[in-house]
């Protein structure tokens, strides 16, 4: 594995245009935990200083996409809006006023076959109930039903609807993958009930893909050990969200969380809905499966990595490495982990099909919360082998 480019303040993206130069996003994330102003840069491959193309971005920037000789930009601030970003920096917004000030926000962009500009719009919540940080509440992408839960869920902090109260499906909604023609007009929902759908894009076969991060175990409706999933994404579908994990009960005895009682269901008519899917890959907990990329038949992911002991419970870290998947069964194998520490994108070189993969940076939680992050940090990096059995030089 080879170092391509370093100094990368908390990078979230990675693109390559038809010519092979790589941009990279950077989130926005500063060392304190805050937001302050996220940016795209231009590589240089002489490995010179990187080019600002574009700066004052809503953080987090969580995706960036390239089509069509222009950059497809997910810009997740308060309020979350998708932007397409010319190489020489003009800018035009395409959607506005997507729901932000949550937990989770816009992600990743991708364009289909069909010529229509998807995206992913994460969930306000961890699991559907506002917590103390009173944040905004989640909006329904179907008519969903509510059951007897105090404190109560769809609702503002500390609040609750009556049991019974019927809710509208919400355009734009919250925890869901979305869908709209390239120059944003004709919003539509595409599925609903995928909690932070963050990595998206398309198969070889067509098949629309999505890695959705599971349910943490904290806050005011805790889950324990949920697994990010993949799945083929189907339009009109339900993924779960906010009752169903990878398919399986919330109240399944397998996602007792260790911090709080077990949690109970949020609606009250499942019957009316779709069945909830159930996932091609479950990651183990917490392993955080953010990106993936397609290549010689198999699936590369990235797996984040816990935020312990934020996400859950002090324990083993999870994830901080690079797997492949066989479609073909589902199976989880080892590429690469150490010297990456937060791998979040991974794309394929368009020119020598080199694998390559953004690091994040060093990023860790204090048990009092606060952030260990060291500036800089981020890394670009190239896998010069990726033949099954063999370690990446």
């Amino acid at each position: 594995m080879r170092l391509v480019q370093q100094d990368l303040q908390f990078p979230s993206s990675l693109a390559f245009d038809e010519r092979g130069v790589a941009y990279v996003a950077e989130s926005g994330l500063r060392v304190d935990g805050s937001l302050g102003s996220a940016r795209v840069l231009r590589l240089d491959s002489g490995g010179g200083e990187p080019q600002v193309i574009a700066d004052d971005l809503r953080a987090p920037v969580n995706g960036l996409t390239m089509f069509e000789g222009g950059l497809y930009v997910a810009e997740g601030g308060c309020p979350g809006r998708i932007t397409r970003l010319e190489l020489d920096g003009r800018r035009t917004v395409l959607v506005d006023e997507l729901p932000g000030g949550g937990e989770y926000h816009t992600n990743m962009v991708a364009i289909g076959g069909d010529r229509k500009l998807y995206f992913g719009q994460g969930a306000m919540t961890n699991s559907g109930i506002v917590g103390a940080a009173s944040r905004p509440h989640d909006l329904p992408g179907m008519d969903i039903v509510l059951a007897d839960q105090q404190p109560g869920a769809f609702a503002a902090f500390a609040s609750a609807h009556p049991a019974g109260t019927r809710l509208a499906a919400r355009l734009p909604c919250t925890a869901g993958i979305m869908r709209c023609n390239l120059d944003g007009s004709q919003l539509e929902l595409v599925a609903w009930g995928l909690r932070n759908p963050y990595g998206l894009g398309f198969a070889p076969d067509g098949r629309l893909l999505a890695l959705d991060l599971g349910f943490n175990d904290r806050g005011s409706r805790p889950v324990g050990n949920a697994p990010s999933c993949l799945y083929a994404i189907e339009r009109g579908a339900w993924y779960g969200w906010p009752d169903f994990v990878a398919g399986i009960p919330i109240d399944d005895p397998r996602l007792v969380p260790a911090r709080g009682a077990p949690p109970r269901f949020l609606l009250a008519n499942h019957a009316e809905l779709p069945g909830p899917a159930t996932p091609l890959v479950s990651f183990p907990a917490r392993a955080a499966a953010v990106r993936f990329a397609s290549g010689g038949g198999q699936l590369y992911v990235a797996l984040f990595g816990d935020k312990r002991p934020f996400t859950a419970p002090p324990g083993p870290a999870a994830g901080r490495a690079v797997v492949r998947v066989d479609p073909s069964d589902g199976s989880i194998h080892p590429v690469v982990g150490a010297p990456l520490h937060r791998p979040i994108d991974l794309r394929f070189h368009p020119i020598d099909g080199a694998l390559h993969v953004l690091d994040f940076g060093e990023l860790e939680v204090e048990v009092d919360g606060e952030l260990d992050a060291v500036a800089t940090s981020g890394k670009l990096w190239r896998i010069d082998a990726l033949v099954s059995g063999q370690s990446p030089r």
